[in-house]
């Protein structure tokens, strides 16, 4: 049983300019290099043009064997950008890759956009009537020439269920591992993001631009009170509990755990407590109240809640979306 094909829509015929590779590499990373000791198989993962001609200026020609025909064959597609012009310029996106998104929507792919390629699936109609970003930079423009989209320039990433979009470049990243964490669970996205040294899981509702994105200098005493708080998530931890850790005042310490990592203190702990409770869901047969107390959720029912709120289904149905995991194995499941 697979993790599922991912389509990446490569705009050949435009060319792709050397500035977008980070976004076009950002999908080919994550879904295209096996991971056989985390999930077997992992994602097939194809490269899908937009015609077949040269580029008209500086930017790059891909070859590829796959058309856009793969689209409506794909259980994911993702856009990772569309050229400049068309964002600046109002430039016409191809008519051809417009008709292969409405397809394969229609055919029942999870459509995904990181940073430009917003303008592609709002070109498509796939996000009226929905909340969604962009980069930062591009988000009025995106509001402006589709009033239809409720257009959210704060957050890192947006999760519609199967339409997603994301800010630019490192939310790209972000949203990519969250799409993982969604198939294959928590312990799979943690270890994958691990071995390309980036952040575990950074919430999509977190700020799309910090002014401070790390701690400065005199700020790096936040480091070691983060990780003591990591590993001691089974106490009723308090923010005047990490504040004094981090000798700091509780408000010196909101402010500047804020600016760090876009999030407050309280929510930042339960992001960790909900990431520790899923992952001892998904790797031991721990009961349900015991995963609360280690996790620092408290009750069963405290957990239980927690997840109707964040995650959309209870522990319980949680965990029977991974009943390979506890076996040694780690099968695909879409949470």
């Amino acid at each position: 049983m697979s993790a599922g094909s991912v389509a990446v829509v490569v705009t050949e015929d435009i060319g792709v300019p050397s500035w977008d590779l980070y976004e076009l590499s950002i999908p080919c990373t994550v879904f295209g290099k096996p991971q056989p000791d985390l999930a077997d198989p992992w994602y097939e993962l194809k490269l899908c043009r937009v015609g077949g001609g040269q580029p008209d200026g500086p930017g790059l020609s891909l070859r590829t064997p796959y058309g856009l025909d793969e689209l409506a064959r794909a259980d994911t597609v993702v856009v990772p950008s569309v050229p400049d012009p068309c964002v600046e310029e109002g430039r016409p996106l191809p008519p051809e890759l417009i008709d292969a998104l409405r397809r394969a929507h229609a055919a029942g792919a999870r459509m995904v956009s990181l940073c430009t390629g917003a303008f592609a699936l709002a070109e498509a109609g796939l996000l009226d009537g929905r909340r969604a970003t962009a980069h930062w930079m591009h988000t009025a423009q995106l509001a402006e020439r589709y009033p239809k989209v409720e257009v959210d320039a704060s957050v890192l990433y947006v999760d519609e269920g199967d339409v997603l979009t994301s800010a630019g470049l490192t939310a790209g990243l972000d949203l990519c591992l969250h799409l993982v964490r969604r198939d294959l669970g928590a312990h799979v996205a943690n270890q994958l993001a691990r071995r390309m040294v980036v952040p575990a899981h950074r919430p999509g509702g977190q700020a799309q631009f910090i002014e401070l994105s790390v701690p400065a200098r005199d700020d790096e005493g936040l480091a070691p009170v983060l990780a003591w708080a990591r590993a001691h998530l089974d106490r009723p931890l308090t923010v005047a509990d990490l504040a004094r850790r981090a000798a700091m005042s509780p408000r010196t310490f909101y402010r500047r755990l804020q600016a760090a990592t876009g999030t407050t203190p309280l929510q930042w702990l339960l992001d960790q407590r909900l990431g520790r409770a899923r992952s001892l869901l998904e790797s031991t047969d721990l009961p349900i109240e015991k995963v609360g107390e280690l996790s620092g959720l408290g009750t069963a029912n405290n957990l239980r809640h927690h997840f109707l709120r964040h995650l959309g289904v209870s522990p319980g149905d949680y965990r029977r979306a991974f009943p390979g995991a506890r076996a040694g194995g780690r099968g695909p499941a879409r949470v």
